[in-house]
């Protein structure tokens, strides 16, 4: 496999990462996205860098996931999908695990299994979850304690 090399977000990348994202996310839950498309990139542009440091993965130049956290929380973790299985998304996780401060809380859908298993696998563990969400699907709180 090409050398993975991880960077801050830079908006010059953002439709391609919009992309990324909206793609992943439909294949993950089942369902369209809730925002358009423009909705989506100004969320990732001007919403998350405000309290959340984002980095993104690149494969020769072109981006295959990303990740928005900050000392507490994980806001977005998706890897292109293709790329999964790879590491990309423990190489990104490890990097909120490094800036915690007592550990991380994220969600995820009920019906994404796979990224259950693999916040599981990597220290998570379930500690509720609800439907409050702008998808109105179940989802899972998860925990990791430093």
């Amino acid at each position: 496999m090409s050398d993975i090399l991880i960077q801050p977000f830079n908006p010059t990348d953002a439709e391609a990462i919009t992309s990324l994202w909206r793609e992943t996310m439909q294949a993950a839950i089942g369902i369209p996205p809730v925002h358009s498309f423009d909705s989506h990139q100004y969320f990732l542009c001007h919403i998350l860098p405000n309290d959340h440091e984002i980095r993104v993965a690149y494969i020769n130049d072109q981006p295959v996931g990303f990740i928005a956290f900050n000392s507490n929380f994980v806001s977005q973790l998706y890897i292109k999908i293709g790329h999964q299985g790879k590491g990309i998304g423990e190489q990104l996780l490890n990097l909120a695990k490094d800036a915690a401060i007592d550990g991380l809380q994220l969600r995820t859908f009920e019906v994404n299994q796979g990224a259950q298993r693999f916040y599981e696998r990597h220290g998570f563990v379930c500690i509720g979850g609800d439907d409050q969400n702008e998808e109105g699907l179940m989802d899972r709180l998860y925990e990791w304690k430093k």
